[in-house]
């Protein structure tokens, strides 16, 4: 059977790179607008509801508006933009959620894509709150390191053009604490409230990734390196695009260092436990084009349309 699908914003960074994954499938239809016609409400209309499927790789309020053109019920959206995250009549996309998150994605005509922190953050946490590990109302922290394709087209030429010596330094934002993911943090893990996030763009295209530090002494009776890090392979066993590493594995680090590209080119993520009996490391990192985007949705839409989950995907294993 072949799918129809339509991306509409196509011409931003998660549009091309979904163009790039579907491209060369033989069970899906890519439906062209012209380019011309492109911001035409009637014309994105016609192809919105011609699709089996449609992504949506816009702004948050011109998502809403890509929404209401959609009366054709048999149409799946796949929403890009932050608009949907915590809308409880969305399916949340990150089929590794918890039970039943993959049968509420294929359910689904409305499927919110997950940024890219929140991902590798909530890959983290969701599965130690549910176990009992992580009292929801820990006060959590995590900070981020991520290429600067995560900015767009404009951030993406600004660092390309190398003109700015300055951008050669890591870069903190968003220190006024309203980063845009940090709603779907909390409602997509359990917890009371939005962890302190510190996010830092560095010198590089594409990467992520999320670190998260955890006093054990404010952990339940039985929380540890090991408690946790077990809980971890646990929740992700069998998972085809979830690699907990071993603790101490000697592969863990390069030379010393985490390398955040690791899992570029894939739609892997990888999840770390550092620590000792004090103080714990969490560690999770993707590739925030693959996983954190563009990978992760078409990941829902095999999930949606029963293809099998890692078609058009590299499992990075």
């Amino acid at each position: 059977m072949t799918f129809k699908v339509f991306v509409d914003g196509q011409e931003g960074t998660t549009g091309l790179r979904l163009l790039d994954y579907l491209g060369g499938r033989s069970d899906i239809e890519l439906l062209r607008i012209d380019e011309a016609k492109r911001k035409d409400s009637a014309e994105r209309a016609r192809f919105l509801n011609a699709a089996d499927v449609a992504f949506l790789c816009l702004p948050d309020a011109a998502s809403r508006e890509a929404v209401a053109l959609v009366d054709n019920p048999d149409t799946c959206i796949i929403d890009a933009s932050t608009a949907f995250r915590t809308d409880s009549g969305w399916a949340y996309g990150l089929p590794e959620l918890a039970p039943g998150q993959r049968e509420a994605i294929r359910a689904s005509k409305r499927i919110a894509n997950p940024g890219c922190h929140a991902t590798a953050f909530i890959l983290l946490v969701r599965p130690l709150v549910d176990a009992g590990l992580l009292p929801a109302d820990y006060p959590l922290s995590a900070f981020s390191l991520t290429g600067y394709s995560g900015g767009g087209k404009q951030m993406i030429a600004e660092y390309e053009a190398g003109a700015n010596a300055r951008l050669k330094s890591p870069r903190a934002y968003a220190l006024g604490q309203a980063h845009k993911h940090l709603p779907e943090m909390r409602v997509q893990t359990g917890i009371a409230a939005a962890p302190v996030f510190n996010p830092i763009v560095g010198d590089f295209l594409k990467g992520l990734s999320v670190t998260v530090p955890l006093q054990v002494s404010h952990l339940p009776a039985g929380a540890s390196v090991e408690s946790l890090h077990a809980a971890l392979v646990r929740h992700y066993a069998g998972e085809p695009f979830i690699r907990v590493m071993p603790l101490d594995g000697a592969d863990n680090l390069d030379g010393g260092f985490l390398d955040v590209q690791a899992c570029n080119e894939s739609n892997r993520a990888d999840l770390f436990v550092f620590g000792n009996a004090e103080r714990v490391t969490l560690v999770a990192r993707l590739d925030n084009l693959g996983k954190g985007a563009a990978g992760a949705a078409v990941q829902c839409m095999n999930v949606h349309i029963g293809a099998a989950e890692n078609t058009g995907l590299n499992s990075g294993l």
